[in-house]
């Protein structure tokens, strides 16, 4: 078993003008430091330039050399990620269309790696967004962990100093997840080593 620390890559979903995200993703970053099992990478959905139009076989995109140059860098740092965490919001009772859309333009990085999530947003919290992102995650064979951190009516949530008010409630689930989320990691990074994952690469 390797023991180098986990690459956990924290990927902000939002992308709209004036959004909570990044406070959200600063605070859950700092929790993420203070637990210490994790080497962190922050992808900013805002800063990568997703191509419109997908190729007509999402496979084809299963091998780095396939995809477009403009996201090579991105994509070389979710196939070195071991977990990641996904912060986001809920759009009209689902997923914001950035993230849908970079997911499929990535269809293989996410394989037998851990999935967290942490959510905001109005009386939901982001729950339903997170809910449809199992769905979707499940479908890429990835392992999403049980226990998530949800803000609603986020707004009134966090203080001018960007930290939850709840700041035990908030610390203490994100540690749950954070735990949880190391368990799986390391448990599929270490099969991943022992037999490389690929049931239906082309």
């Amino acid at each position: 078993m390797s023991e180098q620390r986990l690459k956990l890559a924290v990927i902000v979903a939002s992308v709209r003008e004036g959004r909570f995200g990044p406070v959200v993703a600063d605070w859950f970053l700092g929790r993420a430091r203070h637990h210490d099992g994790f080497e962190l990478d922050v992808i900013d959905l805002a800063d990568v330039p997703l191509p419109h139009t997908l190729p007509a076989d999402l496979r084809h995109l299963s091998l780095l050399e396939n995809r477009p140059p403009e996201l090579a860098a991105v994509g070389e740092r979710l196939a070195a990620a071991d977990a990641f965490v996904i912060v986001t919001p809920e759009y009209n009772r689902g997923v914001p269309a950035a993230l849908k859309h970079f997911l499929d333009w990535h269809y293989a990085p996410w394989r037998a790696k851990a999935v967290g999530f942490v959510s905001y947003g109005a009386i939901s919290g982001g729950l339903r967004a997170v809910e449809q992102l199992r769905l979707v995650f499940g479908e890429l064979r990835a392992v999403t962990v049980r226990d998530s951190v949800s803000f609603p009516e986020c707004w009134n949530r966090f203080g001018p100093d960007g930290l939850p008010l709840d700041r035990p409630g908030s610390e203490g689930a994100a540690k749950v997840m954070l735990d949880d989320l190391a368990w799986w990691a390391t448990a599929l990074r270490t099969a991943r080593e022992a037999t490389p994952y690929a049931p239906d690469l082309p």
